[in-house]
């Protein structure tokens, strides 16, 4: 797949993988944190920190009953209703401009999800080098158009959406200006299981959609993103806390820092470790064929003795012939006397 540059970054299959800290509203409404989770997110080896754009008011109506109320016994915010989870979630957009800064200080970039056209318009007031569009708002035809004629790199998360649905998003997109498009395999859980994760989706989306393909991931631990990597995902996103026991609306599913550096650093050596079709060993593996087996001389011989499995014998190192030659070696006489330790060669018979 061909390259795609966002901001001063090159993602592809032949870079590195491309690792989104996602803030989402884990910074409990502290500016305060949400910059410390900036920080703490450029000295783990993020390439870029993501927030999300949109007010409670744009998300749903102010209703705390019937379908407004979350009711699935095992959603993680069972019993909340929509608006007070929005509202506990959102970030200010008078922070953003700051949390942006903060990343750029850091060499990192950072961007947002917009979750309706006004939040589109004031991401481009603030120069967003891409955007990303989330698993639930794939659907929106309107959104994605917006985004789409901005003219910059899409990323978007596919989450609960069908091959067909999938299919006419990104004709949207791409009908609309899109040119430089990511799919991020998803499972719209939270916390997804690692067995809901079908990782084997991710070379499908890639040829199907003719785009590189990454992984949203909202598994605990780093394992099901790692093992992304090695099926072809360009780009990892992984939510992110400062630390999981003072709560925030993802903590369950976040990482804390250390994890997110053994994130980075085991996705960064799953892509390195990929590398090609090779066989018969590598550069640094050659000077190791000497400590393979080979047929070697085990006793004193003089000329004419006959070679037996006694007296020529398949050992390390490997200097002599190889031992695949033993059987036709074995009743033939030497031609002159070798020592206990010879290395056996072809002037030897």
């Amino acid at each position: 797949m061909t390259e795609i540059k966002i901001g001063n970054r090159l993602i592809g299959a032949k870079q590195p993988p491309f690792i989104i800290a996602e803030l989402s509203g884990n910074h409990d409404q502290s500016l305060d944190k949400a910059l410390a989770m900036v920080d703490a997110a450029a000295k783990c080896g993020a390439d870029a920190i993501k927030i999300q754009t949109y007010t409670a008011d744009s998300m749903t109506l102010d209703i705390s009953y019937g379908d407004f109320v979350i009711q699935d016994a095992d959603n993680l915010w069972q019993g909340q209703s929509l608006h007070d989870l929005y509202q506990k979630a959102m970030t200010p957009w008078n922070w953003h401009k700051t949390i942006f800064d903060r990343a750029a200080s850091h060499g990192m970039l950072a961007f947002s999800t917009p979750f309706d056209l006004a939040a589109v318009e004031y991401l481009e007031q603030l120069n967003t080098p891409c955007y990303k569009i989330a698993s639930f708002e794939n659907s929106d035809h309107g959104l994605l158009a917006a985004v789409a004629k901005t003219g910059k790199p899409v990323i978007m998360s596919t989450g609960m959406a069908t091959q067909s649905e999938l299919a006419e998003s990104v004709e949207v997109l791409r009908k609309h200006g899109c040119c430089d498009l990511i799919l991020l395999k998803c499972t719209s859980h939270y916390p997804a299981a690692p067995v809901d994760a079908n990782l084997a989706t991710i070379p499908h989306l890639a040829e199907l959609f003719g785009c590189q393909v990454g992984l949203s991931d909202h598994t605990a631990g780093i394992g099901v993103a790692v093992a992304s990597v090695v099926l072809g995902a360009t780009i990892i996103e992984k939510h992110f806390v400062l630390d999981r026991s003072e709560g925030g609306v993802d903590a369950e599913f976040s990482l804390e820092p250390t994890e997110f550096s053994a994130l980075v650093q085991e996705c960064n050596r799953a892509a390195v470790a990929l590398g090609k079709v090779t066989y018969g060993g590598t550069e640094k593996e050659q000077a190791s064929r000497k400590y393979r087996r080979s047929l070697y001389i085990a006793e004193d011989m003089q000329a004419g003795d006959v070679f037996n499995p006694t007296n020529l014998r398949s050992i390390r190192p490997g200097r002599g012939l190889e031992p695949k030659y033993l059987p036709m070696l074995l009743g033939k006489p030497i031609r002159k006397a070798a020592s206990k330790g010879t290395a056996m060669s072809w002037d030897l018979i």
